[in-house]
């Protein structure tokens, strides 16, 4: 799918950090969000070129765009990400919290605690940290848009997958509770949930299993990372401003509700 590099102000002066956004989904919604005028935070854990190269793309684009090493499973990591984010674009209107923890497509009954384990506590924590640490500056100033990226395999569970199904439906939880609390202050929280999306990240599953995906999908085909970027983006707009504790896929109706 082509990029549209025409600079709209959708989102003129509001400061958007999303994180895990070197690749897939988060680098289309980075570039999505600036694309509409917002100030982009380029969140990564060790993808630093990757990262760099979406920056590049954005401001190229005439966007502002900044790139921000963290590991958003830290707490103290995620403070100095809010810190740098704050003294380069101001207080964060905007926080996609998209960090993907890798896991392996394990058999229950063969999968290691430990392995469950990780790609569980991290996720979460990831979320949480990230809520935690933005959420005060969103409810001081009254406004501020949070969007959760999970997956419609938490609806449509698949063998092998019940550490990714685990976690995100513990993020789903996390979601609904964020936008019961802090609704009354101007503060929104919703979910989208990607069904199978072609990314480097799914390349391995959709090798195998992409014609099958496509036979199962009404729309008869798979979504592109931009497709699930312009979701996020309504998010985390103003026209979701009476909009919170939603969950949404973006699947082509292979998930409907």
């Amino acid at each position: 799918m082509s990029r549209n590099t025409t600079t709209r102000d959708e989102f003129s002066d509001r400061t958007i950090l999303v994180t895990g956004s070197s690749r897939g989904i988060g680098a289309a919604t980075a570039e999505e969000l600036a694309d509409r005028g917002g100030n982009v935070i380029v969140n990564y854990h060790t993808s630093e070129d990757r990262a760099r190269a979406i920056v590049d793309s954005i401001t190229d684009a005439g966007g502002e765009s900044i790139a921000v090493q963290a590991d958003v499973r830290d707490p103290d990591a995620v403070g100095e990400l809010v810190t740098t984010a704050e003294s380069a674009f101001g207080t964060i209107d905007v926080l996609v919290n998209n960090a993907n923890i890798s896991f392996s497509r394990t058999p229950l009954l063969e999968h290691p605690w430990e392995e469950f384990r990780q790609k569980l506590v991290g996720e979460i924590r990831a979320a949480y940290n990230c809520t935690q640490a933005v959420a005060p500056g969103m409810l001081e100033q009254g406004y501020g848009r949070i969007v959760y990226v999970s997956s419609e395999a938490t609806r449509t569970v698949r063998p092998g997958f019940s550490s990714h199904v685990t976690a995100k439906s513990g993020l789903n939880g996390l979601a609904r509770s964020v936008a019961t609390e802090l609704a009354s202050d101007g503060v929104v929280a919703n979910v989208v949930s990607p069904g199978p999306v072609r990314t480097e990240a799914s390349a391995d599953v959709l090798e195998r299993f992409e014609d099958q995906l496509i036979a199962e999908t009404p729309m008869g085909d798979l979504a592109e990372p931009r497709d699930v970027a312009r979701t996020i983006a309504l998010f985390a707009s103003d026209d979701a401003s009476f909009v919170t504790g939603t969950h949404t896929p973006v699947s082509g109706g292979l998930l409907v509700e």
